[in-house]
């Protein structure tokens, strides 16, 4: 029995240290509103787990193994190119002008065999060079107009860089295990192989308006950079949007989880586990969100309006939070009030016992063996209900036998003794 908690005990530390953060589509974006074009960054990830709790024939295919696949490509490569290609159809049935001129592209797959699963974690970092989001220059009587309907990053088809196929989870497996691919693949599992791993729709679908807003002024400071601002806005203040967390905006955030059990030998399950999206575009200006042709754009201008009363957490103008503070100060009040009159109407319904003033204290020694000590007792000052607080000791006084006092001094003699 404890050999058997300390292999569960050791493959889950196994699991846990194999295994990195899982994160879904992340998007990082610092965009200069006038230029003609930008270079961003998104990263995929996910994690698939086939468990085999009871061992079996995938279990013993997999168990031990590790194994890893990396391939870098640039504009240059034919499959980069494609992707470039099936990138700007999506976004252009998005519905945006915005178009990707040159990419790079980062993948890495790796396999870890642990005795009661196995983990398959998969990453592809997209750096993109996003040209014609700039939709009008910046002049004193307008904003700059950037377009951000470009968001949905997203292939639905396979994608080959130097003959490795990236899109697809199950092409790795099928690439590095051919045996485990056929089994999985001939269950309803297979549908967890062929989810693409490029897929920002997320990001496209949350709309901006419930994006987080901060209104950030500090990048005029000479040594912003030393704030972790990035030094192509250094000096500038800045408006970022996020996405991805948890509120009353974007709701709960969760993550992606898919499971599939099924059974051959024995049971398994296949998992795929993915973390919610997440955004961060940084523009340098003041940026507000506006519609064209029901595409969403940002107005941009150098400094924020005169008028502007919003706090850096956004949506929520200073009127309001000074009014949330006074009510709650006045609630406050309203509190104290309260439980200050409910004190008074119980002052006469308070202690119902003797008053303590109406006390004094008293030496005791009847319990002591007949010398003084420090023992005392309570008794009233009058006397008036004196048989309900006498003395406890005088009571146990009264109450004990009087002992014979006999006067001789010769002693006493013995029973039935009668003079001679």
């Amino acid at each position: 029995m404890r050999v058997s908690i300390f292999v569960v005990f050791f493959t889950g530390l196994l699991i846990i240290g194999s295994s990195t953060s899982v994160w879904g589509a992340q998007l990082d974006a610092k965009i200069i509103p006038d230029d003609e074009s930008v270079k961003i960054k998104i990263t995929y990830q996910r994690t698939l787990k086939i468990g085999y709790d009871d061992g079996g024939e995938l279990a013993e295919i997999l168990r031990g193994k590790n194994s890893e696949v990396v391939v870098n490509g640039g504009s240059t490569d034919p499959g980069v190119q494609d992707l470039i290609n099936k990138l700007n159809q999506k976004i252009a049935s998005d519905g945006s002008t915005v178009s990707i001129t040159d990419l790079d592209i980062e993948y890495s797959a790796k396999l870890y065999g642990n005795p009661l699963a196995t983990l398959i974690d998969y990453k592809i970092v997209l750096e993109p060079t996003l040209s014609y989001y700039n939709i009008r220059q910046f002049s004193s009587n307008s904003p700059s107009l950037v377009e951000m309907g470009w968001r949905g990053l997203t292939v639905n088809s396979p994608i080959v860089i130097n003959g490795v196929e990236v899109n697809f989870p199950g092409s790795f497996i099928q690439s590095n295990e051919p045996e485990v691919f056929a089994i999985i693949s001939a269950t309803e599992a297979d549908s967890i192989l062929s989810t693409n791993l490029i897929n920002a729709d997320g990001i496209r679908d949350q709309p901006l308006g419930n994006w987080h807003k901060l209104f950030d002024p500090t990048g005029i400071t000479s040594d912003a950079s030393q704030f972790g601002l990035s030094e192509e806005i250094a000096g500038f203040v800045i408006t970022t949007y996020t996405m991805g967390e948890s509120s009353f905006r974007e709701g709960i955030q969760v993550e992606k989880e898919i499971e599939v059990e099924f059974t051959l030998d024995k049971e398994y399950s296949l998992k795929s586990i993915q973390s919610a999206d997440s955004a961060n575009v940084a523009l340098i200006g003041f940026a507000s969100i506006d519609f064209l042709d029901n595409t969403e754009i940002l107005g941009v201008s150098p400094t924020a309006p005169e008028d502007y009363g919003d706090t850096t957490g956004g949506g929520f103008p200073i009127m309001i939070i000074y009014g949330m503070a006074g009510m709650a100060g006045i609630g406050t009040i309203g509190i104290l009030f309260w439980s200050s009159r409910k004190l008074k109407s119980e002052s006469g319904q308070g202690q119902t016992g003797i008053d303590p003033s109406q006390l004094q204290g008293y030496a005791t020694s009847a319990a002591s063996g007949g010398y003084q000590t420090v023992r005392g007792e309570a008794q009233l000052k009058s006397d008036v209900s004196y048989d309900q607080t006498k003395s406890v000791y005088e009571q146990e006084k009264k109450d004990e036998p009087a002992s014979s006092d006999s006067t001789s001094k010769n002693g006493s003699m013995p029973k039935g003794w009668k003079p001679s």
